[in-house]
C-alpha cells in the first residue's frame, strides 16, 4: 500500500497544448451544435427576418476561432511528429483534414448559407432556395461531423502518446 512508484508520466509541450486546444474545440463545438442553435430553432428565433445576420454573426465570430484552434493542433502535430520518431503519418493528415475543414466552414459554407438566408426573405417559399440551403446544411453538419470525428480520433491518440519512464 505504501509503495514509492518510480514511474513519472512526461508530455511534451506541444502534446500538451493539442490536447488542450483539442479538448476546447470538441467541447465548444458540441455547445454550439447541440445546445446553442437548437435552442435558438426551438424559441423560434429562426423564422425571425434578422436571424440570417445574427447566425453569421455567431458563426463568423466561431469559425474564426475554428481557424486559430485548427491552425494550433496542425503545428503541434508537425513539432511532435520531428520530435518523435515514432509518430503516425495520417495524425498529420488528420489535423491537415481539420484545418480544410475550418477553412471550407469559414470561407466557403457560412457566407453562402447567410447570403442565401438574407434572399430568403424575399422570396418566401421559393423551392429552389430551400433545395440549396438544405444542400448548404447537410454539407455543414457532414463537415461537423469529419471534424469531430478525426479530432476526437486525434485527441485519444495524443492521449495514448504519453511517454513513460
Amino acid at each position: 500500500m505504501n509503495t514509492i512508484s518510480n514511474l513519472q508520466i512526461r508530455r511534451s509541450v506541444w502534446q500538451t497544448a493539442i490536447m488542450l486546444t483539442l479538448g476546447f474545440w470538441l467541447s465548444s463545438s458540441l455547445l454550439l451544435d447541440w445546445i446553442i442553435m437548437p435552442s435558438l430553432y426551438l424559441s423560434g428565433m429562426m423564422t425571425e427576418t434578422g436571424f440570417a445576420a445574427a447566425g453569421y454573426t455567431i458563426f463568423w465570430n466561431f469559425n474564426r476561432l475554428e481557424l486559430l484552434l485548427a491552425a494550433i493542433a496542425f503545428t503541434s502535430v508537425m513539432a511532435m511528429s520531428k520530435a518523435q520518431s515514432n509518430w503516425r503519418l495520417d495524425s498529420i493528415f488528420l489535423s491537415c483534414l481539420l484545418l480544410i475543414v475550418a477553412l471550407l466552414d469559414t470561407y466557403l459554407l457560412a457566407p453562402q448559407m447567410c447570403a442565401l438566408g438574407s434572399n430568403l426573405t424575399l422570396f418566401v417559399g421559393t423551392n429552389t432556395m430551400d433545395k440549396t440551403m438544405s444542400l448548404l446544411h447537410s454539407s455543414y453538419f457532414i463537415l461537423e461531423a469529419l471534424k469531430l470525428l478525426a479530432a476526437g480520433i486525434l485527441l485519444n491518440r495524443c492521449w495514448q502518446a504519453v511517454e513513460i519512464e
